[in-house]
Order: C-alpha cells, then structure tokens, then sequence
C-alpha cells in the first residue's frame, strides 16, 4: 500500500502543511522579481487583447440590431398610418422620398396601381449614416411591401 507523501511539520502528534515558500530579497523582504511581473503582464495582455475585440465587435453588432429593429417599427408605423388614410382617400398618391421620420432615419414610400382597385405600396426605411438627407443603397435597413384594395 502507498502512502501519499506530505510535506511539512509535525507539531505535537499532527502533521501541519508547510506555509508556501517565498522568496526574501537581499534585504530581506518578500515578493516577486521583475521577470516574474513581466511575464504576467504579458500573459494578461494577451488574454485582454481578444476579449476586448470581442467586445467591440458585440457592440458593433448591437447597434446594427437596434437600427434594424427601429427601421423596422418606422416602417410598420408608415405603412399602419398609409393603411388608414387609403380607406378615406383611395386615389391620392402616397408616394415620398427621403422623408425624415425619426431623427437620422428616413423613409421612401413607392406607390403603384395594380389595377383600379388594387395598389402595391412599398415603405423603405433606413439610418442615414451618411448624413445627406437621402437614402442611399446601403442605407436602406427595412423594406415591407403591401396590396391596398379599395374599400367601397
């Protein structure tokens, strides 16, 4: 049978595990030596460094989202407010370009007759990055595209 090797000191009838060693300078104190902190800051570094892109690109992807989302209810709410002024003006174009909803985001609406009684309504929304006042190809976030019948 093997028995497990412990080091330290015996007091009395127990055995007491010896305090960790560290190492006493030439004047007598304790701590670490230069290349011991060298190597941890380096060691530290390279493990910040990657956690720090990762935050950056999280960041990053989260604005991404939240324009999208809010493109997304401009884009809902414009098209919900041209549904209900075609119930009472179903002949009146609905057509706009580049109009200020929010802020940076703005809004193109295409109006098309299908037929008499049937058009086709596409509502664009996007963040104007650019800051020109116009939406440009990359710009666009939200495109939600509808028939509108006429009601009576």
């Amino acid at each position: 049978m093997c028995r497990k090797l412990t080091i330290g000191r015996r007091i009395g009838a127990q055995w007491q595990k010896a305090p960790p060693r560290r190492r006493r300078t030439q004047s007598g104190r304790s701590g670490y030596t230069l290349t011991e902190v060298l190597v941890a800051s380096a060691l530290l570094m390279t493990a910040i460094v990657p956690i720090l892109k990762g935050l950056t690109s999280v960041h990053v992807h989260s604005v991404t989202i939240e324009r999208k989302t809010r493109s997304l209810t401009l884009a809902q709410a414009k098209l919900d407010e041209i549904k209900a002024r075609s119930v009472y003006d179903y002949t009146n174009n609905f057509t706009e370009n580049n109009k200020s909803l929010d802020g940076s985001y703005l809004c193109a609406v295409k109006d098309g007759a299908v037929n008499a009684n049937l058009r086709s309504i596409a509502v664009a929304v996007g963040y104007d990055a650019n800051g020109n006042n116009a939406l440009g190809g990359g710009e666009v976030l939200v495109t939600l595209e509808t028939l509108i019948a006429r009601r009576w």
